[in-house]
């Protein structure tokens, strides 16, 4: 069945969309708790310096919150779905804006609350904590006492939060010149058709068939960024520094403890996953061996690291068959996951399936407390990538479906530090359950195992290096040392140097990778990729040990949902992140991984 990717909006078969009706019926529901919403900002002000007065008052302002706030996502998620089924049209701009607008003032308006509640005294404020009153809001409440000594007094808290939009310029800047002013021009193959190079095909090019185009790309790419080296690596200079003033002002030792805080990580989490793989990287340099061999090559580029070492590898997979798929591969996780999770792709209408005229590119899972979750996808059923897509993103979704359903608003919502295991883990078993399928079909079987090998590659090998490379510019500068240009990308390449060995040629213009990754503006963030796949590998593992011992106890992390910190709620699923084994244990299956591809690679 044909679904073209120009057709309109309007001409896409409500059958094929997500159903937002448990959202809104209607528009006029959505403007009617609209303007119910902005009535009550002004209440706010009878919560405004009393929240230490008595219990009743401090618990009604924080109810009066989390009920504002309940309200808020229902709105903002309704608007942002809409808005990114038809980008080009005015009517989703215009919701998604307004959705924003209230979200920034009602945001103003309860600013208070949090520093008020630090302001009362701990012992009053941990025997109101305990009370049964709040039995909902103990881990939230335990968040902020843990807060405390990192808050300022109020004069230098309205100082901190007057320079927000200040100190966030860098980011911004970058987001502006790489999202808006960049312009890669177009890029002709070897059939002489030109087609404008962008972010979102950089990829799809280094992944071509021909030599010629990937490196052509490449070049490309890259000589634009040549030409705005200096301002980028000043933008990401400046957000490094942004990062130390705040860090110092919260009386941390380092921006990196700060950004680890939040999620109650301790630094040696960090350090054990870089050390493991930097000690551990002879899998690595192994992988990229054999595929110089492969495909042929007298030496490696990176645009070389891309493109499968199968070529003409024959898919097609209709989306029914790819929710039949998944439910069959992610059956290791029981009846009612799956029976839930069929009942949301099909006739639950959790999903907007095909592309059309102005949506939203890639995918992504999204929903709030009382929605659904929903998935957006641009499905293309000649892609694999779309089908191992789809029950990525389906993780995601049943992580929230059962966080959900088992939390109080309040504790629901999951960190990023444990989202990325549940999608993982969902794309690991596809995998497992293909190998078993394909296991006659050497070179289908061979298609899956590269497959997986570059993924893990690419989500836990280049994230590691990645959080190495922030750790190092941060200490640097945090010793008073210049970030020049010339220090970012040479410490860049020394890194490259390091990962790849003699494996791979580095060429010069790669050391210009590190002014192109969006996340160095929020700092020490993917390490998570690499510890999220490292847990997801180990679960993996203890479900087909021990079925289901570790089925339920996978469940019961799911359905922890942000009612505690991450690294105890891996616990509870059998991994331990503070301990070298699960990440020791990533590399050991990469490395059987590959062994695997060698030995199957002369049967094709």
């Amino acid at each position: 069945m044909s679904h073209p990717s120009n057709q309109s909006r309007e001409q896409v078969a409500a059958k094929e969309t997500w159903n937002l009706a448990p959202l809104f019926e209607s528009q006029k529901e959505f403007e009617t708790l609209y303007t119910d919403l902005e009535s009550k900002i002004c209440l706010y002000e009878k919560f405004k310096n009393s929240l230490g007065q008595s219990f009743d008052q401090f618990l009604a302002g924080i109810e009066f919150n989390h009920v504002m706030g309940r309200n808020l996502e229902k709105m903002y998620t309704y608007a942002h779905l809409k808005n990114d089924e038809d980008k080009t049209g005015s009517q989703g701009d215009e919701l998604f804006q307004r959705a924003m607008n209230l979200y920034t003032r009602i945001s103003h308006a309860a600013s208070f609350i949090v520093p008020e509640i630090q302001a009362i005294d701990k012992a009053t404020l941990e025997k109101w904590q305990k009370k049964k009153e709040c039995a909902d809001y103990q881990f939230y409440l335990e968040k902020i006492i843990r807060k405390i000594p990192h808050t300022r007094n109020a004069e230098a808290e309205e100082l901190l939060a007057m320079a927000k939009e200040s100190l966030g310029a860098p980011g911004r800047i970058f987001g502006q010149l790489n999202n808006a002013d960049l312009n890669f021009k177009t890029l002709e193959d070897e059939n002489g058709k030109s087609t404008p190079l962008t972010h979102g095909n950089f990829t799809r090019f280094l992944s071509h068939d021909s030599r010629s185009v990937r490196k052509k790309a490449f070049d490309q790419y890259y000589r634009i960024y040549d030409r705005h080296k200096h301002t980028i690596g000043s933008a990401l200079a400046a957000s490094i520094q942004k990062d130390l003033f705040l860090a110092k002002a919260r009386h941390f030792n380092t921006a990196r403890q700060a950004a680890l805080f939040q999620d109650n990580v301790s630094d040696k989490v960090y350090d054990s996953l870089v050390a493991s793989v930097k000690s551990n990287l002879s899998p690595l340099y192994n992988y990229l061996n054999f595929r110089k061999k492969t495909l042929g090559l007298d030496e490696l580029h990176i645009y070389d690291t891309y493109v499968p070492i199968l070529r003409n590898q024959a898919f097609h997979m209709g989306y029914d068959e790819a929710v039949a798929t998944c439910i069959e591969a992610l059956s290791p996780l029981g009846e009612e996951y799956c029976k839930i999770l069929e009942q949301g792709l099909t006739q639950g209408r959790w999903v907007d399936k095909y592309e059309n005229k102005g949506k939203r590119s890639r995918a992504y899972s999204s929903g709030c407390y009382d929605s659904p979750p929903y998935i957006l996808l641009n499905y293309d059923e000649h892609s694999i990538n779309s089908l191992f897509t789809l029950i990525h993103e389906t993780g995601h979704s049943m992580h929230s479906y059962y966080a959900n359903h088992a939390q109080p608003y309040p504790s629901h919502d999951y960190t990023i530090f444990v989202a990325e295991v549940a999608s993982t883990l969902n794309e690991t078993l596809l995998g497992q359950f293909f190998l078993k399928k394909y296991e006659t079909d050497p070179r289908m079987n061979a298609y899956i195992l590269n497959r997986e090998i570059d993924n893990i590659r690419a989500t836990f090998f280049r994230q590691t290096m990645f959080a190495e490379f922030e750790d190092i510019i941060h200490h640097m500068a945090a010793q008073n040392k210049a970030l020049t240009l010339e220090t970012l990308t040479s410490t860049y390449k020394q890194l490259l140097t390091r990962y790849f060995g003699d494996t791979m040629v580095i060429d010069d213009a790669l050391a210009l990778e590190c002014l192109r990754i969006p996340h160095f503006y929020s700092s020490f963030y993917v390490y998570k990729y690499a510890t999220g796949l490292a847990a997801s590998l180990d679960i993996a593992q203890r479900i087909q040990k021990k079925g289901q011992e570790a089925v339920d106890d996978y469940m019961t992390f799911l359905k922890s949902g942000g009612s505690m910190f991450p690294i105890d709620q891996l616990k509870i699923a059998g991994v331990d992140m503070e301990s070298p084994d699960p990440v020791n244990s990533a590399i050991d299956h990469f490395k059987t991984r590959v062994e695997q591809l060698e030995k199957q690679w002369p049967s094709i």
